[in-house]
């Protein structure tokens, strides 16, 4: 995995501690049983030195060792953790939000919270754990095979039992329940999120218990996979306790004739047994190591599913600067947004110059966001051509192309903080006179005014302790504190009263004289005063005029302005 490349050296510095680690045990504890039985023969001193510095020397090690095998491991991890997540945010973002559409928030999140938790089982539990496991095998087979090959022999059977098989076994008896439960807690995170942002809708339409039921099995399906993994754990501890005891006693019955014969000494009897249970120090982590695998795998496999999915629009391998003019120009424009759907767009011919307003009106649905999404790159068109400054669209990079664009959204984020926070978004070094300026050219500064913090006022999670149009005007200003090239307005009027709606459009339309400027809208507010109306209906351009020549036709331009003049309590001319 590339984002790890650069940690080979820590995680190889970690193997290193954890193999020092079970050697300095294993010295300890051979060099103490062979202590122990030599001084039972009443040796001088001196026969013992070399034991007894090494009994210190071993058991400060030990210790020193395994504190540097934790700090180093774990340190690896959450560094490897930290990079997994911002890796894994550079490959997100290029993706949004065409990749993303069908995707649930909450499952976003859990692939890049809890997924990535669980990978640190890999790094800490798999990845090392086997690397140390293979070392000390070697030498202790190697230390064995020096009083006698089938000693060494039957050693490498028992710990290549508990170190291969059983983990094998466990892996395949925890697969289900790891797969399992990474998918159930990713469902409940899911659950989680949808609740708390749906929760004004869920308790308005009495879902509450509903809600709460659902969230609640999901938490016993969790628990019940939990306490499976459990038992497959105790079993693996069991099967991993009795090989331990029966490699002991094999140990036992080979090593006690040889004392008896004379082909090896009696003092080391408890030295090649005592080594033989301290070898299993090695391997005995390898069956939690392959119970989390699955686990891991299945949490990797989530992740790699998003990283590894290619984005909807990429850069030109070779881009062209950006232009001087900002005329746009698009000829027979056509796009859908998937095979199986009808057709967004279909044949769309228009143009907008530096300092002209073009305005595309229609009903929900018949295609306005889509040329927004289109000039900003969010999806590439699948017929016709775009023209920026006489350059193809696609010839730009993508982040040069879109710092030429300020939007209105009806649909804008606004994010948890200050007013002023928010407002930086647009431009991070923006003094506070030209935020006030913004927010009086949207009709928003004397609220802001009359609030305890002004600029420093917190507005909640998307805004929420905004009203709609509230909301609606502090997207505006961020869009006037950006004061880029071209303005592309979708309903920016969305959410705000009559008076206030006719208010913004008249200074909105007024900033937008001094830029390229595109307004998608389907009330038809101070229309009059745009260069060019293109009225859509199902991805097709059906009208094409100035406001009185579209009145004249008594099209569906007529009928839509009737009909909005009629709900406003208007006359109609």
């Amino acid at each position: 995995m590339e984002f790890s490349i650069p940690f080979t050296g820590r995680i190889a510095l970690s193997m290193l501690l954890g193999a020092l680690t079970v050697a300095a045990g294993i010295g300890l504890l051979s060099t103490s049983a062979y202590l122990i039985a030599r001084a039972a023969l009443h040796p001088s001193i001196a026969e013992l030195q070399v034991a007894i510095v090494g009994v210190r020397f071993f058991g400060i090690a030990r210790g020193v060792f395994r504190y540097l095998e934790r700090l180093q491991t774990h340190d690896t991890a959450f560094r490897l953790l930290a990079r997994l997540r911002v890796w894994f945010y550079e490959h997100l973002e290029p993706l949004a939000p065409a990749r993303l559409l069908t995707k649930r928030i909450g499952d976003l999140l859990s692939r890049v919270v809890v997924d990535v938790e669980t990978l640190q089982h890999f790094f800490v539990r798999v990845i090392t754990p086997p690397g140390v496991a293979v070392a000390m095998i070697f030498a202790v087979t190697l230390f064995m095979s020096r009083f006698d090959l089938w000693l060494s022999a039957q050693l490498l059977f028992f710990l290549l039992l508990v170190g291969l098989a059983i983990p094998l076994l466990t892996n395949r008896l925890a697969r289900p329940f790891g797969e399992r439960e990474v998918e159930l807690r990713s469902a409940l995170n899911a659950a989680l999120v949808d609740g708390v942002q749906g929760n004004a809708d869920i308790l308005a339409f009495e879902q509450g218990p509903s809600h709460l039921d659902f969230v609640s099995n999901l938490t016993t399906d969790i628990a019940g996979t939990r306490e499976r993994n459990a038992w497959v754990a105790g079993f693996s501890i069991g099967l991993t306790g009795l090989a331990t005891n029966l490699a002991v006693m094999a140990t036992l019955l080979r090593a006690i004739p040889l004392v008896q014969f004379g082909m090896l000494e009696g003092y080391l009897l408890a030295v090649v047994v005592i080594a033989t249970i301290a070898s299993f120090e090695a391997v005995a982590p390898l069956p939690d190591a392959f119970q989390h695998l699955e686990s891991s795998l299945t949490a990797a496999r989530r992740f790699f599913e998003i990283v590894d999915a290619p984005p909807a629009v990429i850069d030109p391998k070779l881009h062209t600067p950006l232009p001087e003019s900002t005329q746009i120009r698009a000829a027979k424009l056509a796009f859908r947004y998937a095979d199986a759907l009808p057709p967004a767009l279909r044949k769309l011919d228009f143009d907008i110059a530096p300092g002209r307003i073009l305005a595309v009106i229609g009903p929900s649905g018949s295609g306005k966001s889509s040329i927004a999404h289109l000039l900003l790159r969010f999806w590439d068109y699948s017929e016709g051509e775009i023209m920026l400054g006489g350059n193809d669209l696609r010839s730009y990079r993508l982040e040069d192309l879109r710092s030429l664009f300020s939007v209105i959204s009806q649909d804008t984020y606004l994010f948890h903080g200050s007013i002023r926070d928010n407002l930086l978004y647009a431009k991070p070094d923006a003094e506070d006179a030209e935020i006030f300026a913004a927010l009086e050219q949207a009709q928003l500064l004397t609220f802001v005014h009359t609030l305890p913090q002004a600029l420093d006022t917190p507005i909640g999670e998307r805004g929420l302790m905004l009203s709609g149009g509230e909301r609606q005007r502090l997207a505006i200003a961020r869009a006037l504190l950006r004061d880029a090239p071209i303005w592309i307005a979708d309903e920016p009027t969305a959410n705000l009263d009559p008076l206030t709606e006719h208010e913004v459009m008249r200074s909105l339309i007024g900033l937008m004289r001094k830029r390229t400027s595109l307004l998608l809208t389907h009330r038809l507010i101070e229309l009059e005063t745009v260069d060019e109306i293109l009225v859509l209906q199902e991805g097709r351009v059906v009208e094409r005029g100035d406001h009185s020549l579209l009145l004249k036709a008594h099209g569906l331009y007529y009928r839509m302005w009737s009909h909005q003049r009629q709900a406003d309590g208007m006359e109609i001319a």
